[in-house]
C-alpha cells in the first residue's frame, strides 16, 4: 500500500478535492483561522492516478480529480510504500524547503505584530524615550544626585541575591536604576496618554469661527501637537480617543422637537410635544440609566447596535438598499487595456493592505492635529458578509493570498503572491504579472458551468432566501470549497464585458456608469464581499461596497491611495501595458468548480428576478455641475456643505411643494469606534429662507440675511453631531434598550418609523494628499452614490470636487409618482444658481 503524508501548516495546504459522494466537510474557522476548510474548489487539484500496483492507494471511484501531477508531487513532503520487506520512504526536499520558508514568513508576521503591539501600546513613548530616562537616572547617580528619592536603593536592597548577574554591587545598581527608570517611563506614558485623552475631549475649537481662534484653543492645539508628536502608527491613538458621550434625554428631546417643527402643523406638533413630555418624564429615565451603564464598559455605546440592527439584521437585498458605489477618475485616462489597469490597481490595493497590516498608514487627522478613529479599517480586506435567516454575520480572515474574479459567467481564483496555491511565496506579484493573470482569464474560452453564470444573484436577492440556499446547497463538497475561495478572498474582482466612462458632452454617460456600478446586471457583482472592484472593458474602474463593515470615507481612503499609486507611482508603457516583463511560468488562474442542481438553479433564478425588479425600478441621474465649485461658495462666506444642503431644501420644495425629513450623514470618528450621526438638515431657518425665495417678494438683503442664518444653523447642527450631541443615535439606542426591557414607548416607536424622504451624503476627497489638486486639476473622481432610502424619496450624494465643479448622484424609484431623479437634478442646478446670484458672484470672480 502506498500512502502520502502532508506535513504542513493548515494555512499552507488545503484538503484534496473530492467528488460527489466522497466529501470531507471542514470546519468554518472563527477569527480568520483556517480550520480544515481549504481552497478546494479549483479545477487543478493534484491527484493520484490508478496504476498497475495493486497496493496503490486510490481515491474512491466517484471522485474526479484533474491531471496536474507536478503540483501534487511538490505538495507531498514525503511518501511511503508498504512492501513485504517493510516501509520504503521517499523524502521531498523541495516541499520541506517550502514548508520551512512558509513558517519563517509566518514567524516574521508574528514578530511584526508583536513589535507593532508594543510600539502602539507605549505611544506616545518610544524605546528612545525609555533609553533617555535610563541614561538620565544613571547619569544623576554618577553625579551623586538621587532623583529617585531613595527608590533605587530600595529596589537594590530587595533584589534576589542568589542570582549570579546581581552579585557585583555595580550590576545590582544598574539593574535597580533600569527598573526604576522603566517604572517612571510607564507612569509617564500613562500620564501623557490620559492627558491627551482629556485634551481630545475638548471640542470648543470646532465651534469657533474661521480666523477667530481663541487663546485657549491655541494653547490646546499646542499641547495636542506636543503630545502627539513623533511618528504615530495607524492605531497609536485608539486608546487615547475619548468615548462617545451619552447626551441628556432633555437635550435630545428638545433638539428633536425643534427638528420636526417645520414639518408638522400646530395640531400634530402639540401631539408630539405631549408624547415627548410623557416619554421624558416616565420612560426615559430608566432607559437612560441602562444606556449610561453600557457607555461605561463599552468602547462605544452606539456602534455595535448600529452595525447589528441597522445593517446585519436587515432582510432586504443589499443591492441598491445598502451597498454604495464609487467612481474612477473621470477626466483623465492613461490606458485602454483592461487587464493592465486592473493589474496596477490590484497591486496598489494589496500594497495598501500590507501597509495596513504593518500599521504604516498615518492616522487621519482633523485640522492636521486631531486624530480620528481608525477602527473601521481593520475589516477592509479579507472580509465577507455571511447570510443568516435572522441576522447576518461579518466574517474577517486574518490572511488572504488571493482574489476571486468573475468574467463571462465564470469564477476564477488568482493568487497574489509568487508560487502556486500549494507553494506559497512571500513576494507580491508585480503589476505586469497580475496583468498577465487577468489577461489569461479574458482569453479563456471555456463556458460557464450549469447554474454558474447567475450564481452571484443569490447575494443580490433576499437575505433569508440566500441563507437557506447557502445552507442547503453550499455546505459541503465542491460548492462549499468554491464558495470558500470567494468568501476568503482579499476582495472580489469583476472583469466586466461592458464599457463605461464619463463623456462631458454626453450627460447620460455618467448615469449609465453609476447604474453599472450600483447593481450591474444583478449577477456580476458579489454584494457580500467588503468591496467589489469592477474593471470595465475600456479600463475604467469602480467600486461596489458593502456598508456594514465601514462607512464611505474609510473606503475612500483606500480608493484615493490606489488611484494615486496607479498614476503617479506605477504608470504604464507607451502601449498601455503595465511596466516590466511578465513571468510566463506563473501558475494560471484556477477555475472554481461548482455542482449546482436544478433546485439551486431555481433559487438563483428567483433571487435574480427579485434583484432585477429592484434594479429596473431605480432611476439614477448623475451630472457634473459646471458653473462653480468650492471657490465661489467661499466668497459667499459660508461652508460649502451648508450651501449645498440649503440648495437641496430649495430644490426639494420646488420639486414636491413641501418639506420633508432630511438625513445628512456626519461622522463621529473623533470618538473611539465612532461611525456616523444624522444631521437633520430641514430646519426652521432653512425653511424660512426657502419660503422667502419662493414667494419672491423679499429684498436681496433680506434673503441674504435669511440664508446666513440657515447656514449658521446647519453648521452648528453638523458640529453638534460630530461632537456626540446628535439626536438620532441616542434615540435609536434608547429604543434598543426599550426592546430589551420589554418597555413600550409610543414616542420612540413613532420617531423610529419616520421615513427619510431626502437622504443625503457628501463624498470625502483628498484625505491622504498623494498629489496637489491645484497642480493636477483634472485628477478628479466623480464621487459615488447609493439607492433611495424611501420608496417615494430621493437619495442624493454629492462631491464638491475642487474649486470649480460639483458632482451629483441622485437616485429615486420609477414606481413612485412623486419622484423623478432628473427633474430633481434640474431643480438642484437652478437652486445653486439662484443662491449664488443673491451674492452677485460669478465664476470669473472666484
Amino acid at each position: 500500500m502506498e500512502g502520502r503524508v502532508l506535513v504542513a501548516a493548515p494555512h499552507l495546504f488545503s484538503q484534496p478535492k473530492f467528488g460527489r459522494g466522497c466529501q470531507v466537510p471542514g470546519r468554518a474557522g472563527r477569527g480568520g483561522r483556517s480550520e480544515g476548510r481549504g481552497d478546494t474548489g479549483q479545477s487543478d487539484w493534484p491527484h493520484t492516478q490508478a496504476g498497475g500496483n495493486p497496493n496503490t492507494f486510490l481515491l474512491p471511484p466517484r471522485c474526479h480529480p484533474t491531471p496536474r501531477m507536478a503540483e501534487a508531487h511538490q505538495a507531498v513532503a514525503f511518501q511511503f510504500t508498504v512492501t513485504p520487506d517493510g516501509f520504503d520512504f521517499r523524502l521531498s526536499r523541495e516541499a520541506l524547503k517550502h514548508l520551512y520558508l512558509t513558517e519563517i514568513n509566518a514567524w516574521k508576521k508574528r514578530l511584526i505584530r508583536i513589535k507593532n503591539g508594543i510600539l502602539r501600546g507605549v505611544y506616545p513613548g518610544s524605546p528612545t524615550s525609555w533609553l533617555a530616562v535610563v541614561m538620565a537616572t544613571v547619569g544623576s547617580s554618577y553625579c551623586n544626585v538621587d532623583i529617585s528619592n531613595g527608590l533605587v536603593y530600595y529596589i537594590q536592597k530587595h533584589l534576589p541575591e542568589r542570582y549570579v548577574p546581581y552579585q557585583t554591587p555595580q550590576t545590582r545598581a544598574l539593574v535597580s536604576m533600569a527598573i526604576f527608570s522603566t517604572g517612571v517611563w510607564i507612569v509617564g506614558i500613562f500620564f501623557f496618554r490620559q492627558t491627551l485623552k482629556l485634551l481630545l475631549s475638548y471640542h470648543g475649537w470646532m465651534f469657533e469661527m474661521h480666523g477667530q481662534t481663541s487663546r485657549s484653543t491655541k494653547v490646546w492645539a499646542a499641547c495636542v501637537r506636543l503630545l502627539s508628536s513623533g511618528r504615530p502608527m495607524l492605531y497609536s491613538f485608539q486608546t487615547s480617543l475619548p468615548k462617545l458621550p451619552v447626551p441628556s434625554v432633555q437635550a435630545t428631546i428638545q433638539r428633536y422637537l425643534e427638528s420636526v417643527r417645520p414639518l408638522l402643523d400646530d395640531k400634530k406638533y402639540q401631539r408630539m410635544e405631549i408624547l415627548a413630555k410623557e416619554f421624558q418624564d416616565k420612560t426615559a429615565p430608566r432607559l437612560q440609566k441602562y444606556l449610561v451603564l453600557k457607555s461605561w464598559w463599552a468602547t462605544n455605546y452606539v456602534s455595535d447596535w448600529w452595525e447589528e440592527y441597522i445593517y446585519l439584521r436587515g432582510r432586504n437585498p443589499l443591492m441598491v438598499n445598502s451597498n454604495y458605489y464609487a467612481m474612477d477618475f473621470v477626466l483623465i485616462k492613461n490606458t485602454d487595456v483592461q487587464a493592465a489597469r486592473l493589474g496596477n490597481i490590484v497591486h496598489a490595493m494589496i500594497t495598501y493592505r500590507r501597509k495596513l497590516d504593518r500599521e504604516d498608514i498615518k492616522p487621519v487627522m482633523a485640522l492636521g492635529i486631531v486624530p480620528m478613529c481608525s477602527n473601521q479599517m481593520e475589516r477592509m480586506f479579507n472580509t465577507t458578509r455571511i447570510p443568516g435567516k435572522e441576522t447576518d454575520v461579518l466574517q474577517h480572515f486574518n490572511e488572504s493570498r488571493h482574489v476571486a474574479v468573475y468574467h463571462k459567467g465564470r469564477f476564477f481564483k488568482v493568487w497574489l503572491y509568487e508560487g502556486s496555491n500549494l507553494l506559497k511565496g512571500s513576494n507580491l506579484l508585480k503589476p505586469r504579472d497580475l496583468e498577465l493573470q487577468f489577461q489569461r482569464i479574458l482569453d479563456d474560452p471555456s463556458p460557464p458551468q450549469p447554474g454558474e453564470e447567475r450564481l452571484a444573484a443569490l447575494t443580490a436577492g433576499g437575505r433569508v432566501e440566500w441563507a437557506q440556499a447557502r445552507q442547503t446547497f453550499f455546505s459541503s463538497g465542491k460548492n462549499r470549497a468554491a464558495l470558500d475561495a470567494i468568501e476568503r478572498a482579499a476582495f472580489f474582482v469583476v472583469l466586466d464585458e461592458e464599457s463605461h466612462s464619463y463623456d462631458p458632452d454626453n450627460e447620460a454617460s455618467l448615469s449609465l456608469y453609476g447604474k453599472a456600478l450600483l447593481h450591474g446586471n444583478c449577477y456580476n457583482r458579489w454584494f457580500d464581499k467588503s468591496f467589489t472592484l469592477v474593471a470595465f472593458k475600456n479600463a475604467q474602474l469602480g467600486l461596489n461596497t458593502e456598508h456594514s463593515w465601514a462607512d464611505a470615507p474609510v473606503m475612500g481612503h483606500l480608493w484615493e491611495f490606489a488611484l494615486g499609486t496607479d498614476i503617479f507611482h506605477l504608470g504604464y508603457t507607451e502601449t498601455g501595458h503595465c511596466v516590466g516583463k511578465p513571468n510566463l511560468t506563473l501558475t494560471p488562474p484556477q477555475r472554481l468548480q461548482w455542482d449546482i442542481p436544478e433546485r439551486c438553479q431555481a433559487a438563483i433564478e428567483s433571487s435574480y428576478q427579485v434583484a432585477k425588479a429592484l434594479a429596473d425600478d431605480v432611476e439614477l441621474y448623475c451630472f457634473q455641475f459646471f458653473p462653480f465649485g468650492k471657490g465661489l461658495i467661499k466668497k459667499c462666506r459660508t461652508s460649502p456643505d451648508a450651501f449645498v444642503q440649503i440648495a437641496l431644501q430649495l430644490a426639494h420644495f420646488r420639486d414636491k411643494g413641501k418639506f420633508c425629513l432630511t438625513y445628512e450623514a456626519s461622522m463621529t470618528r473623533l470618538f473611539r469606534e465612532g461611525r456616523t450621526e444624522t444631521v437633520r438638515s430641514c430646519t426652521n431657518e432653512s425653511t424660512a429662507f426657502v419660503k422667502a425665495m419662493v414667494q419672491g417678494s423679499h429684498t436681496k438683503a433680506d434673503l441674504q440675511n435669511l440664508f446666513r442664518k440657515a447656514s449658521e444653523k446647519h453648521q452648528n447642527l453638523y458640529r453638534l453631531a460630530m461632537t456626540g450631541a446628535g439626536i438620532d443615535r441616542h434615540l435609536f439606542c434608547l429604543y434598543v434598550v426599550s426592546k430589551y426591557l420589554g418597555v413600550s414607548s409610543p414616542f420612540l416607536a413613532e420617531v423610529l418609523s419616520e421615513p427619510w424622504r431626502l437622504s443625503t451624503s457628501q463624498t470625502a476627497q483628498f484625505q491622504i494628499g498623494m498629489f496637489d489638486p491645484k497642480k493636477y486639476p483634472n485628477h478628479l473622481g466623480a464621487g459615488g452614490g447609493f439607492g433611495p432610502v424611501a420608496d417615494d424619496g430621493y437619495g442624493v450624494s454629492y462631491m464638491i470636487a475642487g474649486e470649480n465643479t460639483i458632482f451629483f448622484h441622485i437616485s429615486s424609484k420609477f414606481s413612485s409618482s412623486e419622484t423623478n431623479a432628473q427633474r430633481f437634478g434640474n431643480h438642484i442646478r437652478q437652486a445653486l444658481l439662484d443662491i449664488a446670484d443673491l451674492f452677485k458672484v460669478s465664476k470669473a470672480d472666484s
